[in-house]
């Protein structure tokens, strides 16, 4: 065993040091001899860690479920042994908070003033220093970085909880402080270290994988319990860490979680399978039957064009107890372009639809969101339009329409938009976007709950 050769009496302690020196394994074992760094999920991300040292690769990204020792390893220890290394070192770990971020410099901190010297000077959480001149410094989201560089930075957890994952401003800011803050004190040939639990797919990991600098980065997903393909080489449905959560423990942990226990225990931010919607519940075909006597073009509307949210118009018919799902008209357009889309739609879609075809128009509250719907309406005079004020949350709205779906009564006419269009309905409520899936859930519930007044009539619902 490799504590048992650390502590042999035939070795030297300056040979022990210099080993430990010049291995993270070793260091680990000789600093925290009770921990179980031996098992495989922390060998393998030791490995990674390897790599980084040696400057094989300079972007880390690391997924593990909670409490499997990550932090202790890659955040509080990893740093510390890299300072042993090069106490010249500049060292920022960032968290999403200054607590956290305190708590772990304090942990780092402590064995630093067992294995090495620090400066007297520079003894605060929040900034400590070593006696050669290196500096350890944690933030939290949000706060600034200035007056430092660093060759390595290492990033623990910037989401705290589901409510911070699911607001669109917060992910923005950690986005911001992570462009604006922390990459600019990246010093060159540094290299940065993520770990964080993959609760969204516009979190901070997310976007950089959707971003032009997913190339540069290497990923470790560990998920609780096996997928295909596991890095490990476990078998599907096995425990990462039994001697710590077996798959019985994970199964409790599941029944709680829900739907949270994909994000946090399996790295993915909805269920292999689908989350509210599944792919396999809809039948995608070839043609459709065009005598249907009723069907809408229901609106979710959004302003900002090449950026944020989509505006989505989702044509859908009913007939035989059978929802059809006709086309989707979906785009980041400015208010004139939209208005104008919307306008030309509809003209399109009352040629073939004649009298049996109605618009609605999804109506955001407040006074903004009735003038907006207004403006709507009066661009779609001549037409039978409605402007609907749903109630609720989007998830409730949505189930209705999932039940049928669930039930095989949804049929989607081929296109070239139903990939886009079932991507989004089967990451929903988790997912970047619901505009399609508010529109089809709005063109739902008109189909089946309204009845239509003579063409032109303006009706608020």
């Amino acid at each position: 065993m490799l504590t048992r050769w650390l502590t042999s009496p035939g070795a030297s302690a300056e040979l022990r040091r210099e080993q430990q020196r010049r291995h993270f394994d070793r260091w680990l074992c000789a600093v925290t001899p009770r921990y179980h760094w031996d098992w495989p999920h922390l060998v393998l991300t030791r490995q990674y860690l390897d790599q980084v040292t040696n400057g094989e690769i300079d972007r880390l990204m690391v997924f593990e479920p909670p409490r499997h020792g990550k932090s202790q390893m890659l955040t509080v220890r990893y740093p510390v042994w890299r300072l042993e290394r090069d106490p010249e070192l500049h060292v920022i770990i960032g968290a999403y908070s200054q607590t956290l971020a305190n708590r772990f410099s304090r942990w780092s901190r402590g064995i630093a003033r067992q294995r090495f010297d620090l400066n007297d000077e520079r003894a605060a959480a929040e900034e400590w220093g070593t006696a050669a001149g290196g500096g350890f410094r944690a933030v939290g989201v949000g706060s600034g970085v200035t007056g430092m560089g660093a060759q390595l930075i290492v990033i623990d957890d910037p989401v705290k909880n589901r409510e911070e994952a699911n607001s669109e401003a917060y992910r923005e800011r950690v986005w911001d402080w992570y462009t604006d803050d922390l990459y600019t004190r990246l010093e060159p040939g540094g290299a940065i270290v993520l770990i964080m639990t993959h609760w969204h797919e516009d979190d901070l990991a997310g976007r950089i994988l959707a971003s032009e600098q997913a190339p540069d980065w290497t990923v470790v997903s560990l998920p609780a319990l096996a997928e295909d393909g596991d890095p490990l080489g476990r078998q599907p449905g096995e425990a990462l860490c039994p001697e710590r959560y077996d798959v019985e423990a994970l199964g409790r942990i599941r029944q709680v979680l829900g739907h949270s226990f994909y994000a946090l225990y399996q790295q993915r931010p909805q269920p292999l399978e689908g989350g509210m919607f599944k792919y396999g519940w809809f039948t995608i075909v070839d043609a459709a039957p065009w005598a249907m006597a009723r069907v809408v073009r229901y609106w979710d509307k959004a302003g900002t064009a090449d950026g944020g949210a989509y505006t989505a118009g989702v044509l859908m018919g009913l007939m035989g107890g059978v929802v059809w799902v006709l086309d989707v008209v979906r785009g980041q357009w400015t208010a004139g372009m939209r208005e104008q889309t919307i306008r030309t739609t509809a003209t399109l879609d009352r040629q073939r639809w004649g009298d049996g075809y109605g618009v609605y128009v999804e109506q955001e509250p407040g006074s903004g969101g009735k003038e907006s719907a207004e403006s709507t309406v009066r661009n779609l005079a001549g037409f039978t339009v409605h402007a609907d004020r749903p109630t609720g949350d989007k998830a409730l709205r949505a189930e209705p329409y999932a039940a049928q779906a669930e039930a095989g009564n949804v049929r989607i006419l081929s296109g070239a938009w139903n990939a886009a269009y079932l991507n989004e309905l089967c990451s929903f409520p988790t997912g970047t976007y619901a505009d399609q899936v508010d529109a089809s859930s709005g063109a739902f519930a008109k189909l089946t709950t309204r009845q239509y007044g003579p063409p032109g009539m303006v009706r608020y619902a």
